[in-house]
């Protein structure tokens, strides 16, 4: 095992060995996370003293002591020819616990990260409306809408606004203009900034996340005031999508929401990330194009039947995680087992990876 004491080299090392996570705590030895599973860094716990002297190292003493008030601190950061990354620091049992995600300078482009470039772009171009990409934390989902983002700024004039927590990829402005606004350092919370984001005479909005109900109705009336708004769930898939947005409502106004829901709502995409065969990760997403058929049945209260209209969608570029997990295991991106592991319905799974 090799001792890595500077935090500098922690980074190093985990991005060498492509890492997508640190964990550094007191009494815990340095572990990162290589294609899903966790492995040891050094076989040497941190002390109390070690772990505050490498975070000093990049954490000034203000936002130290802003955490030691809160008790939880999010923030993003960039090391020279490095990366940048999105930091976490949190108390466990009183002692200082720290989880690190590495982020590429550049955004990726569609085929880097597995994503269909033509329902990317086609979503990309909207005049209006909402764009879903939900999925667990670690799927994906802010490299999917960074790659969207990117293609907006290489290809179209427009003025890009976003609202991260903390934000993670830094965009440079090309055909558009783009401004980045960070929670708690430029703006008071998602909703403080939405409230005021029209009068930034913005063509498109990307939120972080949409945690509240607030957000949610502030991101459905920004949308249907003929503007593109990109935001992440946690959802594991397009029914639960469409139904976490309207049940957030008290139950006088959803029938209202979901007539709002079903004119703005552009497509929900969910999002896994599966070990690849050979190292790395391979992208798996349900795709829901909200077509005529869609649109009706969220202002039905229908949602239910809403999977199998995505299964007969495939000549629109719809697909279901099932169909996305079957194409992967045909291409030899990722074994039979993790498909299996990670389907909500196997038996459909395995009849679809019998049937080719």
């Amino acid at each position: 095992m090799i001792q890595v004491e500077t935090f500098d080299g922690l980074l190093q090392y985990a991005v060498s060995h492509r890492a997508s996570d640190l964990h550094l705590a007191e009494g815990m030895c340095p572990m990162m996370r290589v294609d899903g599973d966790l492995a040891l860094i050094s076989d040497t716990p941190f002390g109390h003293d070690q772990i505050r002297k490498i975070l000093s190292e990049h954490l000034s003493e203000e936002r130290f002591k802003i955490f030691e008030k809160e008790k939880e601190l999010d923030y993003s950061f960039g090391v020279q020819n490095l990366g940048r990354f999105r930091a976490n620091l949190f108390y466990h049992k009183g002692s200082v616990g720290c989880a690190i995600r590495a982020l590429p300078f550049d955004p990726m482009n569609f085929d880097e990260i597995g994503f269909p470039a033509m329902i990317a772009e086609n979503l990309s171009s909207k005049p209006s409306g909402l764009v879903l990409v939900t999925g667990a934390t670690g799927s994906g989902k802010t490299t999917t809408l960074a790659a969207m983002l990117d293609h907006i700024n290489r290809n179209q004039n427009c003025h890009i606004v976003t609202v991260e927590d903390p934000i993670e990829f830094v965009f440079k402005n090309k055909r558009s203009i783009i401004h980045q606004r960070e929670v708690g350092a430029d703006t008071h919370s998602f909703a403080e900034s939405l409230k005021h984001v029209l009068r930034q005479d913005p063509d498109v909005i990307l939120i972080g996340e949409m945690r509240d109900l607030e957000t949610i109705e502030i991101a459905l009336t920004v949308a249907e005031t003929g503007h593109l708004v990109f935001a992440t769930l946690h959802t594991p898939d397009a029914v639960q999508s469409v139904n976490r947005i309207i049940d957030v409502f008290p139950a006088h106004q959803q029938q209202q929401v979901r007539v709002q829901v079903s004119f703005v709502l552009q497509a929900v995409i969910c999002q896994q990330l599966l070990p690849r065969i050979g190292g790395g990760l391979a992208l798996a997403s349900e795709i829901m194009l909200a077509n005529p058929a869609i649109r009706n049945l969220i202002r039905e209260s229908k949602s239910h039947q809403i999977y199998s209209t995505i299964q007969m969608g495939q000549k629109e570029g719809m697909r279901t995680l099932n169909m996305s997990l079957a194409e992967l295991v045909r291409t030899n991106k990722v074994t039979r087992e993790s498909a299996i592991s990670r389907s909500a319905d196997v038996p459909e799974l395995e009849r679809l990876l019998a049937s080719k």
